[in-house]
């Protein structure tokens, strides 16, 4: 018997993925568990193993194609049969493309005239008639209300109906070329050629050259997770009202810490005591005490998150990812360190499960590691907010003593939060800041090492 290679669900809200790369080719055999495929998605970058043992006999789904989930991409033999290629009769899209002919037919004959409106029946399934809510997600929400489109008239190709990106995206063009010919209406006032100036910069843009003909350049195409970054990058910032505050933090205690213990500490837990542990339990404990940072705004009402699961950006060769620790508030020190060091190791190797890049209601990210001062961050959507870790330094600082101010050496931080102004006021996110930074400069930790 062969096994189908299904396109996995890769979290909640992925309704498709992309081939990147197969890592076996037909007729090779593979070991159930080993690595078969790397695929992408908007959240992660993942390799996937093979469902079982045999040998691959077909692959349907070629790189950089992308596919919805629960498609068949591929199929195994056990070892030793010899299976030939299943007939396309797998392919039952031609009937299901038959029907919805005829269902058009009906609908022109009537009236010859209103031949053109084809496009009201094709949007007539309005799949909430049934009282089911349009399935979709919070990307294809944000592109909706952008352009003020209304998902019950987009028609869904994905899973149950699901609509994705490019399912919205096809409806926006669609809809600007049935308005087009409203256009040459317009010559009474005759400013029909100012018409043809607003379609312009939309193609002169890719058409803007980057580099002069017989100029050294290498050009290569980006990959699917710098699309999914740009495109999240850009959907965030118009999203959210971003502003950043800025505290500078003393990590001498912290410091000193780690100097007499991480020797023992890497011995005992199997982990190395680096600063995150340390900044995560100050950020779990602060937004306890404001919860509204662990929120997420959901169009007119604010959905309060009663779990903490704290994202961590981790820097990659070929982008950025996000794991998550879940329930962050329920672990120890040792825990966070433990789990950080996990993720981070495991999202290097593309070893991370779909359910660990996703359900983050806060999210840290380090760009100190390489010594950078701040920088203001990028919220990561639904998230109202995003700490930044700047590079930990010695330096000069004035400090008060019985015998009064002095100026000692100290471990000193650059924190930045940026966070979303349309829900979080500027006042609660400055209190939110130093109550980590009061957590970080006063605790005792050492009985938590």
């Amino acid at each position: 018997m062969a096994t189908d290679v299904l396109m996995p669900q890769m979290g909640e809200s992925i309704a498709e993925g992309t081939i990147v790369k197969w890592l076996k080719k037909v007729g090779e055999t593979v070991q159930r568990d080993e690595p078969l495929l790397e695929i992408s998605t908007d959240k992660v970058d993942a390799e996937i193993p093979s469902p079982s043992a045999g040998t691959l006999t077909e692959i349907l789904a070629k790189e950089g194609e992308t596919v919805h989930v629960n498609s068949v991409i591929a199929r195994l033999a056990e070892a030793g049969e010899v299976v030939a290629p299943a007939p396309p009769a797998e392919v039952a899209v031609p009937p299901a493309v038959v029907p919805t002919a005829p269902v058009v037919a009906p609908v022109a004959a009537p009236a010859a005239p209103v031949a053109p409106p084809p496009a009201a029946p094709v949007a007539a399934p309005v799949e909430p008639e049934d009282g089911k809510k349009v399935r979709s997600s919070p990307l294809v929400r944000n592109i909706a209300r952008e352009h003020d489109v209304d998902l019950d008239q987009v028609t869904g190709t994905g899973l149950g109906g699901r609509i994705t990106r490019d399912d919205i995206l096809a409806f926006i063009d669609s809809r600007k070329v049935a308005t087009a010919p409203a256009a040459p209406a317009a010559p009474v006032a005759a400013p029909a050629p100012v018409a043809a100036p607003v379609a312009a910069p939309v193609p002169a843009i890719p058409q803007v050259p980057t580099y002069s003909a017989g100029e050294r350049v290498k050009v290569e195409p980006l990959t699917v997770m710098r699309r999914r970054i740009a495109e999240n990058m850009l959907n965030s910032r118009r999203t959210s009202a971003h502003v950043t505050t800025f505290f500078e933090v003393d990590f001498t205690n912290i410091a000193r810490l780690r100097d007499r213990v991480k020797k023992g500490f890497e011995e005992r837990n199997g982990a190395k005591l680096t600063f995150m542990p340390f900044i995560i339990k100050a950020v779990v404990d602060a937004l306890k005490a404001f919860p509204i940072i662990n929120a997420s705004a959901d169009h007119e009402s604010l959905v309060y998150k009663q779990d903490v699961n704290v994202g961590m950006a981790v820097a990659l060769d070929w982008g950025l990812i996000v794991p998550v620790i879940k329930q962050a508030d329920t672990l120890s020190l040792v825990g966070l360190a433990r789990s950080t060091q996990d993720l981070a190791t495991r999202a290097r190797g593309k070893q991370l499960k779909p359910d660990e890049v996703a359900g983050g209601t806060f999210t840290i990210t380090n760009f100190g590691l390489y010594g950078g001062l701040t920088a203001t961050p990028i919220i990561s959507q639904p998230q109202l907010a995003i700490l930044g870790v700047g590079g930990i330094t010695k330096r000069a600082w004035v400090i008060e003593t019985a015998d009064g101010d002095a100026i000692a050496i100290r471990h000193i931080s650059v924190l930045s939060l940026s966070f979303d102004h349309r829900i979080i006021d500027g006042a609660v996110a400055d209190q939110f800041m130093a109550h980590i930074r009061n957590t970080i400069e006063t605790t005792d930790f050492s009985s938590l090492v």
